[in-house]
């Protein structure tokens, strides 16, 4: 697989971390807007592996290199039981 590559530094993004742990969410209202702005009107729905990515020129980071399949999904019983570990979330779907 190809390197994410830092558009504004014209430089290759370095994995600095295999096996991150991402927490993607799913809308829990109607048409909230996804990224940052409306937080409070997603919530958990699937857990997933991935890596951190940096540009080593302007330190921008990136998560790539998501799993197959997620590690588990919000009607899983081991669901509540990993979400203390997650280390970022994505408010999109």
């Amino acid at each position: 697989m190809p390197k994410p590559v830092c558009h504004d530094c014209k430089r290759f993004y370095r994995c600095v971390r295999s096996g991150v742990i991402v927490l993607e969410q799913m809308p829990s209202e109607n048409e909230a807007q996804p990224g940052k702005a409306e937080s409070w009107k997603w919530t958990p729905y699937k857990i997933w592996m991935a890596d951190l990515w940096r540009c080593l020129g302007c330190q921008k980071e990136i998560i790539s290199g998501f799993g197959q399949a997620p590690v588990s999904e919000h009607y899983k019983p081991d669901f509540a039981g990993l979400l203390p570990l997650v280390q970022y979330t994505v408010n999109d779907c």
